[in-house]
Parts: C-alpha cells; structure tokens; sequence
C-alpha cells in the first residue's frame, strides 16, 4: 500500500522561466554570471509603431506647393455635366442611378472636386450625349455605327 500514499507529491515537470522572465535584465545578468552564452539582438523599431515612417521625400512632398496634387476635373467639364443634365431633365441623384455611381460622385464632377476618371467621364458622357473629354468639349457626342 505504499503506492497510495497521500503526502508524497510526484513533479512530472518543472516549467522553465516564460519569455518575460527569460528576457528580463536580472535573468540576462544571472545567465552572464554563470557563463551562459547570451545571444542579444535588438530589433528594428521594436515597441514603436512605424509602420508609416515619415521619410525624406514624404517630408519634401509636404514642403511642395500644389504642383504635386492630383489633376481635378475642370470647372468647365463640371459645368457641361450640369447643362447637359439639366437638359436632360435629370437630378445628380437620377444621372448616378443611370450610370451605377453614388451621387455624390456627381456632385464632385460637377463642383470641380473630382479626380477624373476615364471610366466614370465615358459613361457621364453617354448618359448627357455631350462630350466631356478632349478638345471638342461640350459638343454632341457622336453614335459611331454599332459592329454586327
């Protein structure tokens, strides 16, 4: 019955030091002491968020005046859409929903605020039938023969 005994305690395993523990500065210290060989490495930025580092040319684009902004939509485009729609007898809301945009891109194209988009131009234009883009701005769009 010796097998049974209460008060004796059989350790299977005894956990090491956690990371924490290992990589504080006493741990550090203590393993030196012994001779350990102690591997130290810092890590780049560690415990910083640089993720979005400010660098020279960030900081230089800052400086810049608008010459390096996004090219907008003209106020003479903006105001062709508005005429043309209003021809049309259509609202900014209308026009969106007849070319699957939000109407604030509407808005956006006819205040000058948009940066122009090829896609979004091409289908404003077959929506209007005014040509917003190249020299002949304002001018009918003209229906080229569809191929069979």
């Amino acid at each position: 019955m010796a097998e049974s005994d209460w008060d004796t305690v059989t350790v299977l395993r005894k956990k090491g030091p956690t990371a924490a523990q290992s990589k504080s500065k006493q741990a550090i210290t203590s393993a030196q002491r012994r001779g350990e060989d102690v591997e130290t490495t810092k890590k780049w930025s560690a415990g910083q968020n640089k993720q979005h580092v400010v660098s020279k040319n960030t900081a230089k684009l800052d400086r810049e005046t608008e010459e390096l902004h996004h090219d907008r939509v003209s106020l003479e485009v903006g105001k062709v859409i508005q005429q043309g729609r209003q021809e049309k007898g259509m609202t900014q809301k209308d026009l969106a929903t007849k070319i699957n945009e939000k109407p604030q891109v509407i808005g956006d194209y006819e205040c000058g605020r948009a940066i122009p988009n090829n896609q979004v131009m091409g289908k404003i234009e077959r929506a209007i039938g005014l040509k917003l883009r190249g020299k002949d701005i304002g001018q009918p769009l003209e229906s080229k023969p569809k191929k069979k």
